[in-house]
C-alpha cells in the first residue's frame, strides 16, 4: 500500500494506492490545528486501511511555512564571519517599493544581539585566507548559550567554495553545546551570495527544533499503528520527497511541502491527455497556489522568497522550489472593509476553527465560501456529500455588515467578494505566465483543491486559457499528486566560468563528482540502479548580468559539439524571458544536479460506461437544461456575476455519461467540490473521468 496524506488550513486529505489491486482510494478530515498530527491519524482511521501493509508513506503539510509566515519558531543564535554581522539587516540594499517614503524592510529572524562574528577568512576559489579562531567560536557559543537560543546557524563568507571552516566550527559547537540543533549553511545549500545563503541557513534553524519535534510526534503515532518507519517520507518542495530523518536535519526544503504536490499531479495529468503544456490552480481553504509547467516539466527556482510582495521584499531561500506563486484567497479567507471604506478579500482566513460562518461551528465573519453559498453554487444540503449542513441563515447574517456599508443587496455583496476574490486569483495566474513570457492562451488550466473547480469558469473567461481541466477528486488531488512523486535530490555548486574558456572535461569532471555523490543518497533510502534518473541543469547568464535562467543540458557526454547546443538553449531561453538576446560572452554560474528515484505510480483507469472522448459519440445531456436526465438532480437559482442570475441544470458528476456534453448554465457536484459552468460554456466528461470546461 501506497499512502499520502496533506495537510491543508482547513482539511486534511489521503490518498492512498493498493499496489495489488491497483485500486486508489481518498478521505478527507477537518484539519486538527491544536496537535495536526491528529488529523494524519485521523484519515487513516476513517479509510480503514490496514495501516502495517503500508509500504510507502508521504507525507505534505504547512508547518513550515506557518511556524515562519507566524512567527512561532525558536530563538535562533547566528555565528558568521567577521564583519558580516549585518548582512540580514543590509539585505540587498533595494527598494521594491520605490516611491513609498515609508517602506520598511524586513525585520531579521535573529536579532543583532543574537548575532556573533568570529574571525577567520576563504576566499571565493576555496582557498584559505584566515584560519578558524577556535576560541571565538567557544566564545560566540557561550554568549548565545547565556542568551538561551534553541538554535543555531553558522555561515561564513565563501563556505559553498570550501565549507572546512563551518565543518570545523560545527565540530566545536557540537562538543560545548550537543543539545542545540545545529544548521551549517553548506549542507543546506552550496549556491553563492551571502544575504540569501545567511537568510536561508537562518530560517532552516528557527524551523528547525519545530519540524524535529513535529516529525518525530508523526512517526510515533505512525509506528505505533503498525507503520514501518523506513516507509515513512514527506514532501518537499522541489516536487520530490525525502525520508523523515533528511527533512529533519533541512526542514526548509519543506517550506511549499504541500501545494508543490498538486503541481506534479497537473503535469502527470497534462501528458496523459495530450497536453504538456498547462498552468495548475490549486483553491483550497486558506490560500490559492498557481504554478505554470511547461513540456510536461514544472518550474524550479532558488530564487524562492516567502512573504514576498510587490511591496515588500520578503525573505530570500536559497531551495530548490517548484515556482509557484501563492495568495491568501482560499474558501475561507475573510472579506473585510479596509481604513478607507474598501472591500477587501484575504489573506485573513477563518480556516478550520471557527471556519466560515455558514459551517455553525462559531466563525460570524463572511467568507468566499459563504460568498459561495448565497451566489447559489454550492448546495447547503450537500457540502461534503452531506457531512456537513451549511446555515444559509449564518452566512447572510456574517455578509449583511457589507451589504449595509455600501447599500446593496446580500446577493450583491456576495457576488462582490467572489469578483474580488477571482481577481486576486487572476492576478496570481497571470504572474506565473504572462509576467514570464508565456501566452495564456497556449496552455491548459488545471483546476483542484476545494474551491477550484468553482472558480475556474470564471477565471477561463477573464484569462482566455484552451481549455479548464478538472481531475478525479479534486478536492484531494494534493494528495493524490503525492503519489505521483519520485525520491528527489538536487544538489547545485557555485563555479562561475565563461562557456567559451571552460574546457568539456571540467565540466564533466563537476557534474561527475556531484552525480556520484546523488547516487550514493539515493542507494542510503535503498534505491536500486535500475529506479535512479539523473538530469543536468546550468544557471547561466550573460556576461555582466546579475541573474540566470536556468537551462537543461543535453544527456551523456559533454563534448566541444555539445557547447554550441548549450549556448543557443541559454540565448533562445533568455529571449523567452526577457525578449532580447546578446552577442556577448555567456557565462555558467551554477551547476545543478537533479537525481530521481522513480517510484510506483498508480495507473488512472479509464471508465467503462461509454463512448471514449472524440470518437464523435458524444451526446448532448438535456438541451433544455431542466437537469431531467440521468445524471440530472433538477435546477438551482446561480449568480453567474455579469451574465446574471439563471435556473441552472444541477448534475451528479459520477453519473455523467462519458463523452456527454453539459450546456451552461449549469453546476455539476460531487460530494467535496462543485463545478460551475457558464452559459457561454459547455463541459465534458471524458474517458478517464476528467471534466473538460470549453468556450461555447
Amino acid at each position: 500500500m501506497r499512502v499520502a496524506s496533506d495537510i491543508g488550513g482547513t482539511f486534511t486529505d489521503l490518498a492512498y494506492l493498493d499496489e495489488t489491486t491497483g485500486e486508489v482510494g481518498t478521505t478527507k478530515v477537518t484539519t486538527t490545528p491544536a496537535s495536526f498530527a491528529e488529523g494524519v491519524v485521523e484519515t487513516l482511521r476513517k479509510a480503514e486501511l490496514n495501516v502495517p501493509d503500508t509500504g510507502f508513506f508521504v507525507h505534505g503539510s504547512t508547518i513550515i511555512i506557518n511556524a515562519l509566515t507566524e512567527r512561532k519558531g525558536v530563538k535562533t543564535g547566528l555565528i558568521t564571519t567577521k564583519g558580516f554581522r549585518d548582512v540580514l539587516e543590509i539585505t540587498r540594499a533595494n527598494r521594491p517599493d520605490l516611491y513609498n517614503m515609508y517602506y520598511t524592510k524586513p525585520k531579521p529572524f535573529v536579532p543583532r544581539y543574537l548575532r556573533q562574528e568570529v574571525e577567520e577568512r576563504v576566499n571565493y576559489k576555496g582557498e584559505e585566507l584566515t584560519p578558524l579562531n577556535e576560541s571565538d567560536v567557544r566564545e560566540a557559543v557561550a554568549k548565545l548559550k547565556a542568551e538561551g537560543v534553541e538554535a543555531i546557524a553558522v555561515c561564513f563568507l565563501h563556505s559553498y567554495a570550501d565549507p572546512s571552516h563551518e565543518v570545523e566550527c560545527g565540530e566545536i559547537i557540537s562538543q560545548i553545546a550537543p543539545d542545540i540543533p545545529l544548521t551549517l549553511s553548506h549542507q543546506i545549500t552550496q549556491e553563492w551570495r551571502e544575504y540569501e545563503r545567511t537568510s536561508t541557513a537562518v530560517l532552516n534553524g528557527y524551523v528547525h527544533p519545530i519540524a524535529q519535534a513535529y516529525l518525530d510526534n508523526l512517526e510515533v503515532d505512525l509506528t505505533g499503528m503498525g507503520m514501518n518507519k523506513h516507509t515513512l517520507h514527506v514532501m518537499q518542495s522541489n516536487g520530490g520527497s525525502a525520508t523523515f530523518e533528511a527533512a529533519k536535519v533541512a526542514p526548509i526544503n519543506l517550506v511549499e511541502s504541500g501545494p508543490v504536490a498538486g503541481v506534479i499531479g497537473a503535469a502527470y495529468i497534462g501528458e496523459m491527455i495530450g497536453e504538456p503544456n498547462v498552468i495548475a490552480l490549486d483553491i483550497g481553504g486558506t490560500t490559492a497556489k498557481t504554478s505554470l509547467v511547461e513540456n510536461g516539466t514544472p518550474r524550479i527556482t532558488t530564487q524562492y522568497k516567502i512573504e514576498h510582495r510587490r511591496d515588500y521584499a520578503g525573505y530570500p531561500i536559497l531551495a530548490p522550489t517548484i515556482d509557484i506563486v501563492e495568495i491568501g484567497a482560499g474558501g475561507g479567507s475573510i472579506a473585510w472593509l479596509d481604513k478607507a471604506g474598501a472591500l477587501r478579500v484575504g489573506p485573513v482566513s477563518a480556516g478550520a476553527d471557527p471556519g466560515p460562518a455558514c459551517y455553525g461551528w462559531g466563525g460570524d465573519q463572511p467568507t468566499v465560501t459563504d460568498a459561495n453559498v448565497l451566489a447559489g453554487r454550492i448546495n447547503p444540503e450537500y457540502f461534503l456529500g452531506g457531512e456537513i449542513q451549511l446555515d444559509v441563515r449564518k452566512a447572510e447574517a456574517a455578509m449583511r455588515p457589507i451589504a449595509d456599508a455600501f447599500r446593496i443587496s446580500i446577493e450583491e455583496s456576495a457576488m462582490g467578494v467572489i469578483r474580488i476574490a477571482d481577481a486576486n486569483m487572476i492576478n496570481a495566474l497571470k504572474l506565473v505566465s504572462v509576467r514570464r513570457g508565456y501566452d495564456p492562451r497556449d496552455f491548459v488550466l488545471i483546476a483542484f483543491g476545494g474551491g477550484g473547480a468553482m472558480h475556474a469558469g470564471a477565471l477561463m473567461r477573464e484569462l482566455r486559457v484552451n481549455k479548464v481541466i478538472i481531475p478525479t477528486e479534486p478536492a484531494v488531488f494534493s494528495a493524490w499528486g503525492m503519489l505521483m512523486t519520485d525520491l528527489r535530490r538536487d544538489y547545485i555548486r557555485t563555479l562561475i566560468t565563461r562557456t567559451d574558456q571552460v574546457t568539456p572535461e571540467y565540466l564533466n569532471g563537476i557534474y561527475a563528482e556531484m552525480e556520484e555523490q546523488a547516487r550514493r543518497d539515493l542507494a542510503a533510502e535503498r534505491v536500486k540502479d535500475s529506479e535512479m534518473e539523473v538530469r543536468r541543469f546550468a544557471d547561466m547568464r550573460y556576461m555582466g548580468q546579475e541573474h540566470t535562467v536556468k537551462v537543461q543540458l543535453p544527456a551523456g557526454e559533454i563534448t566541444a559539439e555539445v557547447m554550441p547546443e548549450i549556448n543557443e538553449g541559454f540565448h533562445t531561453l533568455h529571449e523567452q524571458s526577457y525578449t532580447f538576446r546578446l552577442d556577448t560572452p555567456v557565462e555558467l554560474v551554477n551547476f545543478h544536479v537533479t537525481a530521481l528515484g522513480r517510484v510506483t505510480k498508480p495507473e488512472v483507469k479509464r471508465l467503462a460506461d461509454g463512448p471514449p472522448l472524440g470518437t464523435g459519440a458524444a451526446q448532448v445531456l438535456d438541451d433544455t437544461n431542466t437537469g431531467r436526465s440521468p445524471a440530472g438532480k433538477g435546477t438551482r437559482r446561480v449568480n453567474f456575476d455579469e451574465l446574471g442570475f439563471h435556473e441552472a441544470a444541477i448534475y451528479e458528476r459520477d453519473r455523467l455519461p462519458v463523452g456527454a456534453t453539459v450546456a451552461g448554465p449549469a453546476v455539476v457536484e460531487e460530494p467535496a467540490s462543485t463545478t460551475v459552468v457558464f452559459p457561454d460554456q459547455k463541459l465534458t466528461r471524458d474517458e478517464y473521468d476528467f471534466l473538460h470546461i470549453e468556450l461555447v
